[in-house]
């Protein structure tokens, strides 16, 4: 894959990491529900290890994915880690026998959080940590993150993350963070359909502050999804295509991390960096959120 084929390259700001702007997500490299080991452990590797050889330099992942197990796959598969390689990880959540999704929002939270990164990547120091907002399920809540925020700072001066990010925020929420440190990713659900956070793009792209969207086909409805097939099938594509390549389209500070267990899937997913969308399909496209709004959700 070219870097034009993987969506072009983005630089967080403030900072000398520069990526594609397709990536990879890590999380359905555990096991069933995000829980214990793969069913094919080296099929995980192989994804991995395919991602990075296609040109793939930004992966998502977080230590509360297993609990651990995602970490040491990416760890055994691509350790020592390629020059530019960037991993983004994410705090705030915790994984208990019941196999809950559970916040873990104080500082020794936070803190050991870190170190079971560290471990776990076996590396010295976080590329980027977005501080996760569990929430309600039901999208972000508001609600002060400075705490939260302060103690990812302090590991920040102690040189063991080098750079922080908030994830299932609101707008009030990241200038709040942006109050108390430098802010280089926002990390959110947003897709065709769900379009809560336009105004937030457009104001982070102005300050060159990715935004990475996760559920890029979570909570479509059947007419939506039946429209975005229609294009999929007039392009000769997949919807799946459709909707990386969309977000794409969207705004050039939006990074892709879609995730998958299967290498056939993952060289789709990639290839949707290759995918032009004409101004009448993007207006098309556009639609199926005007109608989402319509209807009232």
């Amino acid at each position: 894959m070219s870097e034009a084929t993987l969506g072009g390259r983005f630089t967080f700001p403030g900072t000398s990491l520069t990526v594609h702007r397709i990536g990879y997500g890590a999380m359905q490299l555990a096991g069933p529900g995000v829980w214990g080991p793969p069913t094919d452990p080296d099929a995980a590797v192989a994804v991995l290890r395919e991602a990075v050889a296609a040109g793939v330099n930004h992966i998502d992942t977080s230590d509360f994915y297993g609990p651990h197990v995602t970490n040491q796959i990416i760890r055994q598969a691509l350790h020592p880690y390629p020059t530019g390689l960037v991993i983004v990880t994410k705090l705030g959540g915790r994984r208990p026998p019941d196999k809950s999704w559970q916040p873990a929002i104080s500082p020794d939270d936070l803190t050991a959080g870190v170190h079971d990164n560290l471990r776990n990547l076996g590396l010295d120091a976080l590329d980027i940590v977005n501080y996760r907002v569990m929430g309600s399920g039901h999208g972000p809540d508001e609600g002060s993150i400075a705490e939260q925020l302060r103690v990812l700072a302090d590991l920040r001066r102690k040189g063991l993350i080098r750079h922080i990010g908030v994830s299932n925020v609101t707008a009030t929420q990241v200038a709040e963070a942006q109050g108390i440190t430098d802010i280089v990713c926002v990390q959110n659900n947003y897709n065709l359909a769900h379009r809560r956070d336009d105004a937030l793009i457009d104001d982070l792209a102005r300050q060159r502050i990715a935004y990475v969207p996760f559920f890029p086909l979570g909570g479509f409805t059947p007419l939506q999804s039946s429209t975005l097939s229609a294009v999929a099938h007039r392009l000769g594509t997949k919807p799946m295509q459709v909707a990386l390549a969309w977000l794409l389209h969207r705004s050039p500070n939006i990074l892709l991390i879609p995730g998958t267990s299967s290498v056939s899937h993952l060289r789709e997913n990639l290839a949707a960096g290759q995918l032009t969308l004409a101004p009448q399909t993007l207006a098309e496209l556009d639609r199926i959120a005007a109608a989402t709004v319509a209807v009232g959700h």
